[in-house]
């Protein structure tokens, strides 16, 4: 549906999106990662065809949007992070003007004006004027605008930023509601958002693509649970002994709270933690102590993010130096 090949974007000697490449499929809720600075505005800003690349290709269902801009937009609905709205104009006056530009007319443009104001929930906002709206109303008045002409890609720049939680929540619900019926790119930083609600993650860090791939085979590829954590009454050396005689643990840490409760962090070589778990367990219950608690560490897509935007900055440092 969308393919991005080889996107560079220059300002002067700063590079913003370096030799950027990947592929987005239909029918899919992408969500976009990036640091402050990562260039995903500026990657956005291009896919939707508002800037032009310095290097590279940029595909929409096969129309190069540098080629054919005109038959590639018709297929994108683009939110940038700052809504484009006429805040003296109602949302209906605003959407009408849109779809006027987007070469809508007579029935059909009221159809669709119609459509879109209901699929955003605004009609009780709908002959109010803008800038008398919260900002959780702006919000979906940018996304309606973006629905407008039944584009096929929708590419939402920071939709949920300076949002309360409950109108997060709700645009969160609209966002999925969207997904069932087109592709959508939206970037964030809340990263339970993201796990929560996409299909697939793009991960770029100093312009560069750092993953792709769901949010579960991230967690698993980079982040595997490998660690038990357990807390006891038992004294550390009481513990340490236990723990002696557990086969396949490559790291023991010992520490104690002023509760007196010992805390152990164990790491393993085995493929399945729970079999740790189990020995460990058995360990416990054979020499007589008390486990309070046994948990398995579990990867989170926080530190999946920062450990593959460290290591890409790391790698851009380090080609920056050999140059």
């Amino acid at each position: 549906m969308i393919e991005l090949s080889h996107l560079t974007k220059r300002y002067g000697a700063h590079t913003a999106v370096s030799d950027l490449s990947f592929t987005v499929d239909s029918g899919q809720i992408y969500g976009f990662l990036g640091p402050n600075g990562a260039g995903k505005s500026t990657t956005m800003n291009i896919m939707a065809g508002c800037l032009s690349a310095t290097e590279g290709r940029v595909s929409i269902d096969g129309y190069n949007i540098f080629e054919e801009p005109g038959r590639a937009k018709r297929l994108i609905g683009y939110l940038p992070e700052q809504p484009p709205l006429y805040m003296n104009e109602t949302p209906w006056e605003y959407l009408r003007f849109v779809g006027e530009a987007k070469g809508l007319r007579g029935h059909e443009l009221e159809r669709q004006i119609k459509d879109v104001i209901q699929q955003t929930k605004i009609e009780d906002a709908a002959s109010q004027r803008i800038f008398a709206l919260s900002k959780g109303y702006k919000q979906r008045v940018g996304i309606a605008q973006a629905l407008l002409g039944n584009p096929r890609v929708i590419i939402l720049d920071e939709p949920t930023v300076g949002l309360d939680p409950i109108q997060i929540i709700e645009i969160r619900d609209l966002i999925k509601e969207l997904g069932q019926s087109h592709t959508v790119i939206f970037s964030s930083h809340i990263l339970s958002e993201v796990q929560t609600i996409c299909d697939q993650i793009i991960m770029i860090a100093k312009g560069r693509l750092a993953a792709f791939d769901t949010p579960e085979n991230l967690e698993k590829s980079l982040l595997a649970p490998n660690e038990v954590i357990l807390t006891s009454e038992a004294a550390a050396n009481e513990v340490q002994v236990l723990l002696d005689s557990v086969d396949h643990i490559t790291g023991l840490t010992l520490s104690e709270n002023a509760a007196g409760l010992v805390t152990a962090r164990i790491q393993t070589d085995l493929n399945d933690v729970h079999d740790l778990s189990r020995a460990v367990f058995s360990a416990f219950s054979s020499g007589g102590k008390t486990l309070l608690e046994l948990t398995v560490k579990k990867a989170n897509l926080e530190e999946v993010f920062i450990e593959l935007a460290h290591a890409e900055e790391e790698a851009a440092e380090s080609e920056v130096a050999k140059a």
